[in-house]
């Protein structure tokens, strides 16, 4: 399989069998309220239905499919209000920003790569993170294609870094962190297949079904190998998926560490049930 790379000055598009699988914006132009960082939207099937949601008017910060951080010793990179135990969110001046620095993408037989280097800066304008982000294309088949996401954020800072989450500010069930899928509001009410909210598990499939045309669509999200998560997931009242970085347990990081993860979504055509979804899985390995 032949993919193809676009490119302008702000942003990466990936096309493969003659549909653009996803647009990169690494350079976004966006409020600061919406803490600005890069963001994959849209992400297509390759049927070209897309599954990703961008600014909705209940959080105008959620787009498409992103790596953030909600909560990062005060800071947040998420977006809009940060919630702290007792008074719930709280409009505060501690939206950090995400720079792109370098960004590169090749192609090869059978996937293409992108590959960033961002910095992550505080309110303040202080560096704390450097990151080493790739997205990789990969495993077309029939009905399908698959998003790799990697990241290394290494603490440049001069001080201990702690992700947390509202859940560890206290807010149950909210511990969102991390890599973060906003669905289309079309997909509200979708099937959930897998962990529940705040469990563990390999896997997590979330299907929707599109408006305007009657088709559905599934999203297979499978969790780190190396670093089980707690799952972030909710299908009522807005559709969304989170391998947790700090779902209920806020996660230190040294000066000069490097904190590592990878996932990967499956983007299918068609409403998978539980026995293609466990075979894909299955013939899959990391």
């Amino acid at each position: 399989m032949t993919f193809r790379l676009l490119r302008d000055e702000d942003a990466l598009t990936v096309r493969a069998r003659g549909t653009d699988l996803f647009r990169y914006v690494h350079r976004p132009v966006m409020d600061p309220f919406e803490a600005p960082k890069p963001y994959l939207h849209p992400v297509r099937t390759l049927a070209g239905r897309v599954v990703t949601g961008y600014r909705p008017h209940d959080h105008r910060w959620h787009k498409g499919v992103q790596f953030t951080a909600s909560w990062l010793s005060g800071q947040n990179f998420w977006g809009g209000g940060t919630y702290l135990r007792g008074r719930g969110y709280v409009d505060l001046p501690n939206l950090g920003t995400m720079r792109s620095l370098a960004v590169s993408a090749e192609t090869a037989h059978d996937r293409a790569v992108v590959t960033e280097d961002l910095a992550w800066h505080t309110a303040a304008g202080e560096r704390w993170i450097d990151e080493r982000r790739t997205l990789t294309a990969r495993d077309i088949e029939a009905d399908s294609w698959t998003l790799e996401v990697t990241t290394e954020l290494t603490n440049v800072h001069d001080t201990e870094l702690v992700f947390g989450s509202p859940g560890t500010q206290g807010r149950e069930l909210a511990g969102y962190s991390g890599l973060f899928w906003r669905g289309p509001r079309a997909f509200t009410g979708g099937d959930v297949i897998g962990p529940g909210m705040g469990e563990q598990g390999d896997w997590l499939a979330f299907i929707g079904t599109h408006d305007e045309v009657d088709h559905a669509s599934t999203l297979l999200f499978l969790d780190d190998p190396d670093n089980p998560c707690h799952w972030f997931v909710r299908s009522e009242p807005l559709p969304a998926v989170n391998p947790s970085l700090a779902f209920d347990e806020e996660l230190p990081l040294a000066p000069g560490d490097t904190l590592s993860r990878r996932y990967r979504i499956v983007v299918a055509d068609g409403a998978w049930d539980l026995a293609r979804l466990t075979r894909h899985v299955g013939e899959h390995p990391w």
